[in-house]
């Protein structure tokens, strides 16, 4: 018969209990840094480690006759770094966020005016920055848009094409009928 290969390795007992007895070890001697030690169902000995500690306990690691850890296999930081997205959401869209401590621009200029994801920031901007030749430089100007542009008209969108307007209707004048006069 072929053996047979199982995809979930089998639990041992005696494995982790010893390595339930070394991260206990570690956390008697460690008490500053570790903050909690777990053994995962794989058996992985996971230490929790306060941010200041991680170069004293992986120093312990290394340099303890009784560890002498030759590799690290994963350095996972637990706290997701949420300043990131505070700074892109307050950046394009200008939600402020109550005791952060520095809310600053990241995808903009620093003298960039409003936040251009909202919905009444105006699709052309405030400013049109272009460089120009005879300074040598970058120069930033206000949008000027031509009367066209800033005209809305909401009634129809086929109005704007001439070919498909309603025909005036013709003047009717009955017989005998006199015209207004124009004043």
């Amino acid at each position: 018969m072929s053996s047979v290969l199982t995809t979930v390795r089998p639990k041992n007992e005696v494995e982790q209990k010893q390595l339930c007895a070394f991260g206990e070890y570690v956390a008697e001697i460690l008490p500053k840094y570790i903050q909690q030690v777990q053994v995962t169902c794989f058996n992985e000995l996971e230490l929790l480690i306060h941010p200041d500690g991680i170069i004293p306990v992986l120093t312990f690691l290394r340099d303890h006759t009784n560890a002498q850890f030759k590799s690290l296999a994963d350095l996972t930081a637990v706290d997701v770094p949420s300043r990131q997205y505070r700074f892109e959401v307050w950046d394009m869209y200008g939600v402020f966020f109550a005791n952060h401590p520095d809310l600053r621009r990241i995808l903009t200029d620093y003298g960039f005016e409003g936040h251009p994801f909202r919905k009444d920031f105006p699709l052309s901007g405030y400013v049109e920055v272009r460089y120009d030749d005879e300074v040598k430089r970058v120069v930033a100007e206000p949008v000027e848009l031509s009367q066209e542009f800033r005209k809305f008209d909401l009634n129809s969108p086929w109005e704007a094409f001439p070919a498909y307007r309603a025909a005036p209707e013709p003047l009717k004048i009955e017989a005998g009928a006199k015209k207004e006069d124009a004043k």
